[in-house]
């Protein structure tokens, strides 16, 4: 397994949401994730695939684990169910707080900048990427 040939996973913006979500995957308890279907478009990537494998980095860039892309859909804000919310690892017990700390995260100016649109706001027809996955090794073990 040659790491430094894998694609990047990068959650959040390097910083403590970053820290948070890198230790609830070594923990094992965030087995998805979400992503605005903008995002992708506006980078111009392409979506996640069943059977991909990247590395996981932390805020100090520094690779933390490998994980494989177990499914990937496509899905309506609105239409987010609470599995995926729980499955975040972040502690949500219902899709309205789900739906809360990401629209803080997505309106954040950070978020905004990264899309190029200072306004840029979601609703529930926004449409978004959830991603599960798997955790195929550990480079550091959980904090």
């Amino acid at each position: 397994m040659d790491i430094d040939a894998m694609p990047r996973a990068y959650f959040a913006f390097p910083g403590p949401l970053r820290d948070q979500l890198v230790g609830a995957i070594l923990s094992g308890a965030k087995t998805s994730t979400s992503s605005l279907l903008a995002d992708y478009e506006h980078e111009g990537e392409a979506l996640p695939v069943v059977g991909e494998v990247s590395v996981v980095v932390d805020s100090d860039d520094q690779p933390v684990a490998v994980i494989e892309t177990t499914g990937v859909h496509t899905v309506r804000l609105g239409d987010v169910d609470l599995q995926h919310a729980i499955d975040e690892g972040e502690g949500y017990t219902t899709v309205a707080e789900w739906r809360t700390g990401h629209e803080n995260f997505w309106h954040s100016p950070e978020a905004r900048a990264s899309l190029g649109d200072p306004a840029f706001t979601v609703d529930d027809d926004t449409l978004m990427v959830a991603e599960r996955f798997r955790v195929v090794t550990t480079l550091r073990p959980a904090a």
